[in-house]
């Protein structure tokens, strides 16, 4: 590999949330961007609750304690919503 090779790490760095969309930062500096309405469980959420997460998975995963919610990056890379989101 030349000395330009692009190094791939999905870890999260932050994430972060607007009304309609939940955020997540890489720590190789993509970001991948997805509809709240995918997690029901954050879309009624207060910011507060929001705001307390952590990283979880070696890396690759985010939780949120008071909510009883996981996401991975590798499902939002993806693209899958949770089960109860498709459901609806």
């Amino acid at each position: 590999m030349g000395a330009l090779a692009i190094q791939v790490d999905e870890r999260v760095k932050d994430v972060h949330f607007t009304q309609d969309t939940i955020s997540v930062d890489l720590m190789d500096g993509r970001s991948i961007t997805v509809p709240l309405v995918w997690y029901p469980r954050l879309l009624s959420a207060s910011p507060e609750q929001l705001a307390h997460w952590d990283v979880c998975g070696g890396g690759y995963g985010i939780h949120w304690e008071a909510l009883d919610e996981d996401l991975s990056t590798e499902g939002m890379l993806r693209g899958a919503p949770a089960p109860e989101a498709r459901a609806s």
